[in-house]
């Protein structure tokens, strides 16, 4: 016999809404053999899938498919809790209020006062904060999983909050081109572990030079990624349209195709 749809008795009302969709997804995880089966491990990956949809969203300024991602964001979230509370871990109640908490403790220049004039002061309160509360280092909270262009940026914007940063974007040119000269001797040397070396250090520094010119550098290379891709696949377009294998092309008709794909944007 099917179940009654959790519904609010306002439409209007938020509380009302929130309260009826976590009603709908303790239900399911009783009632959908899918749902009841799923642990907070089975479900991680999908997590970081709806996450990077979410950002999708936000660069092709969808606000449809964003409204969509959020909500998605919001079902792993209340379902991660629901998980929780049934093994007695915590509650989705905690979750909020801990959020909650947080959010006012870090902000002690709107709920009590501290002056903070600028962004920067903001931040730097914050990580002074988050010492406060028990972290030994500012980088502890920086994910090791993050991709490894945005976990550079993050740990360089965390050192900045604190002073440790370079005093200017020309600063960071000249470190960018002292790295690159010692890239080009590690690689002239032929020892691989030193070029692996001086290759991660060219990246972190181009890395901070983004941040200095107010780039995310990981989203900067999505999009080169994004553009090699459709470039490449207009290259494939056209040899279809003639017939040819891609690997029976020469580098010049390549090169070619790939020039014209570059007039068409």
């Amino acid at each position: 016999m099917p179940h009654p749809v959790p519904t609010p008795k306002d439409p209007n009302a938020l509380t009302e809404q929130f309260d009826a969709f976590v009603a709908i997804v303790r239900l399911l995880r009783q009632e959908c053999p899918w749902d009841r089966q799923q642990t907070h491990e089975s479900i991680a990956h999908l997590l970081i899938e709806e996450s990077y949809e979410t950002l999708d969203a936000i660069e092709r300024a969808d606000d449809a498919e964003f409204k969509k991602e959020l909500g998605d964001l919001l079902l792993h979230v209340v379902m991660h809790s629901a998980i929780a509370e049934e093994r007695n871990a915590f509650t989705l109640r905690q979750v909020i209020e801990h959020v909650a908490q947080k959010l006012v403790r870090r902000h002690p220049h709107v709920f009590g006062d501290v002056v903070a004039e600028d962004p920067a002061q903001v931040m730097q309160n914050w990580e002074r904060l988050k010492l406060s509360e028990g972290r030994d280092s500012i980088l502890a909270g920086v994910p090791r999983h993050l991709p490894a262009l945005l976990r550079a940026q993050r740990m360089q914007e965390k050192a900045a909050n604190v002073g440790f940063d370079w005093k200017s974007a020309e600063d960071v040119w000249a470190k960018v081109h002292e790295e690159l000269s010692e890239l080009r001797d590690a690689a002239a040397s032929g020892d691989r572990a030193a070029l692996e070396e001086e290759f991660g250090d060219f990246l972190f520094a181009t890395v901070n030079l983004a941040r200095h010119l107010g780039i995310v550098a990981e989203t900067a290379l999505q999009r080169a990624n994004e553009k090699f891709r459709e470039r490449f696949q207009y290259i494939e377009e056209q040899a279809r349209k003639e017939g040819s294998a891609l690997e029976q092309l020469t580098l010049e008709q390549m090169d070619h195709w790939w020039n014209h794909a570059k007039q068409q944007r």
